[in-house]
């Protein structure tokens, strides 16, 4: 890193800082560590676009995949949800699983014809109805068990870390189904399967209930800090903050999250390690030829589509990993707030504005973007009231001045992309 790169990282840690001082150390860290996430969505996003130029716009499908995957690696089982329907529930999967494989083998082996056609015809036909016939009884007697606070198989109880490379395996295993698929097509197409192929993640995730209780959403997951409550509650904690002059239940609120950031960061470190360790072998200047010229790669005997898909799944795994941090930190998992918006155009903002294919760049893309889209909004709410204190109430320049303060984040990332890409159009910490 150049000192010029330092001086970037730099401002946007004073601006943080200035943060803890101004408003609140709670304030300043609830940055740092969504920062650290989004840091972390923006290197998946760079190793797909900066390194191999793949117009991957489905993030938020793998992070809801990591989202998922809390759910069902660290919550506890629900023991009556699974004497009424779980075992169909697997069967029924199985079946479709089957359904597929025989769908696809029937395609294969057997002779071109109408004896192909109708035999993979029936099949399907056949598969979707034994399908039905096994999975919804069951799923019904499943959701039917107290739909209040489960109605929902539940998970394997297992400890919260283990959720976040379970994340990371389900989003690689959905971007090798979608690679298989998607990635033959030019970028613009496949930038059109990969948000479709989203949209139906999230679309499962908010109605199926058996498997995360759908827009209900699952609450009070587990978490790997310890509760403030119970620090407050803890003689040696209260005795340890008074002992500092501070207020046990500020105290508590800022351990937490301050464990949080050790947490976060030492995954957004080894991460970066490997990420760069990756860019500067043979295997990522090879990546990197290939997206400068497929044709020419393609003639030196590179398997252009192979290393597409390996690259394609390697960006997944790291935003299915940001998108079981992120649910952990929550604590809960809301499907409904999986919007394009937030994981899909803010992370390429961020990448775009860091600097596109380098790794140091997507990091402070994500940090400063993150910085920007939660502190904007107030500081144009303060803006506003300061302009419009003079004029009279009622007024309706002054009633749409105010108003128009909901939408400064959207102004301030359209004015940040445009001066970015018009005085440094390859990122404020390009690629070398």
């Amino acid at each position: 890193m150049t000192t010029r790169d330092l001086s970037l990282f730099g401002v946007v840690a004073s601006l943080i800082v200035l943060t803890g001082f101004l408003q609140s150390w709670n304030a300043a860290l609830a940055i740092v560590n969504m920062g650290l996430i989004s840091a972390i969505m923006a290197l998946g996003v760079n190793l797909q676009w900066g390194f191999a130029g793949l117009f991957n716009v489905g993030v938020m499908g793998f992070v809801a995949l990591g989202g998922l995957a809390v759910v069902i690696t660290s919550t506890a089982p629900v023991p009556e949800a699974w004497q009424a329907g779980g075992p169909r529930i697997v069967l029924a999967l199985l079946l479709g699983a089957a359904t597929i494989i025989g769908a696809i083998l029937a395609w294969l082996k057997l002779p071109r014809g109408w004896g192909r056609s109708l035999t993979l015809l029936a099949l399907l036909i056949g598969g979707f109805f034994l399908f039905r016939g096994v999975f919804d009884p069951a799923v019904d007697a499943v959701e039917a068990i107290n739909p209040a606070l489960q109605g929902n198989l539940g998970g394997l109880g297992l400890p919260v870390l283990l959720a976040w490379p379970v994340g990371g395996l389900l989003a690689a295993i959905a971007a090798w189904v979608i690679g298989k698929t998607a990635l033959g097509l030019r970028s613009d197409y496949l930038a059109i399967a990969t948000l479709g192929i989203a949209e139906i993640l999230i679309a499962v995730l908010k109605n199926e209930d058996w498997l995360a209780r759908g827009v209900k959403n699952v609450n009070g997951l587990p978490r790997p800090v310890p509760l403030e409550v119970d620090l407050q509650q803890s003689t040696a904690f209260v005795a340890r903050a008074e002992g500092l002059g501070m207020d046990p239940v500020t105290a508590s609120t800022l351990f937490v999250k301050i464990s949080y950031s050790l947490l976060f960061t030492a995954v957004l470190v080894g991460l970066l390690v490997l990420a760069q360790l990756a860019l500067n072998s043979p295997w990522g200047r090879m990546i990197r030829a290939i997206r400068d010229n497929e044709t020419a790669a393609e003639a030196m005997g590179k398997n252009v589509k192979s290393r597409h898909l390996q690259i394609f799944i390697l960006g997944s795994v790291i935003c299915g990993i940001a998108g079981a941090m992120m649910t952990t930190l929550d604590g809960q998992l809301t499907p409904g707030t999986y919007s394009p918006l937030r994981f899909t155009f803010l992370i390429w903002v961020m990448v775009i504005v860091g600097g596109s294919g380098n790794n140091f760049g997507a990091v402070l893309g994500g940090f400063l973007i993150w910085f920007l889209w939660v502190q904007v909004e107030p500081l144009g709410q303060f803006i506003m009231n300061s302009v419009t204190a003079g004029m009279a109430d009622g007024s309706a320049v002054k009633e749409h001045l105010l108003d128009s303060a909901a939408h400064m984040r959207l102004l301030t990332m359209g004015v940040v992309l445009l001066l970015v890409l018009r005085f440094s159009p390859r990122g404020l910490i390009p690629e070398r």
